[in-house]
């Protein structure tokens, strides 16, 4: 099976540089008979690779009722089908421009701002929510034959905090659901967005806005 590592100045598929040209296509907001239509038009826009979200209030719109989880499963195989590759981004928060940043209303509304913190309570309830969605994401990762090359931890933390904690805990959980692809954080381009969102030993990258005059 392929290897994908992130080297010290290139991705690293198998051991040899490859470029990863990627867009952004959320399964959650296409009909899923069109799929593969949209990652064909991806694919003819010169991408290789295709990142989606996913919203945990959508699949869990009441604690302990999943909906159709196994969708981004179904996702996954379409980009493989494509010959594309993915980046998963699990969140817990996504922001997304997605109704609660893809929080339930069932955990923020009891835990207020312990929301996206070490608190055990929250901690709790991403575990058991990583543990539910995260076997569709280890059963296609690239070393088992999949599309998926990368995941994200968390999103855009350090433009709401700064608990190194609760960050590495969620490294640590998506670690221990079995994911062994690398994991990134992606923030803000300013000095203390990085820092606040940033695990040591986890890929840092930004996210840049270009506005128009």
């Amino acid at each position: 099976m392929a290897g994908f590592a992130v080297g010290d100045g290139d991705f690293l598929l198998d051991g040899r540089p490859v470029r990863l040209l990627s867009g952004a296509l959320h399964y959650f907001r296409v009909h899923e008979e069109q799929w593969g239509h949209r990652l064909a038009m991806l694919r003819a826009m010169g991408l290789g690779c295709v990142e989606t979200y996913v919203p945990w209030n959508l699949h869990e719109p009441a604690q302990g009722r999943f909906v159709d989880v196994g969708a981004l499963g179904r996702f996954l195989d379409e980009v493989a089908a494509a010959g594309m590759r993915a980046l998963v981004r699990p969140g817990p928060y996504i922001c997304a421009e997605w109704e609660n940043g893809g929080l339930p209303h069932w955990v923020t509304g009891p835990l207020g701002r312990r929301v996206r913190t070490g608190d055990a309570e929250f901690l709790g309830h991403v575990e058991r929510w990583f543990r539910r969605l995260l076997p569709q994401v280890v059963a296609r990762q690239v070393d088992r034959g999949g599309p998926v090359v990368m995941v994200q931890a968390e999103n855009e933390y350090g433009s709401y905090g700064s608990d190194a904690v609760y960050l590495r805990r969620v490294v640590e959980l998506l670690h221990a659901c079995g994911v062994t692809v690398p994991l990134f954080t992606s923030d803000g381009p300013e000095d203390h967005m990085l820092t606040g969102g940033s695990v040591p030993g986890v890929l840092a990258t930004a996210k840049l806005r270009v506005g128009c005059a």
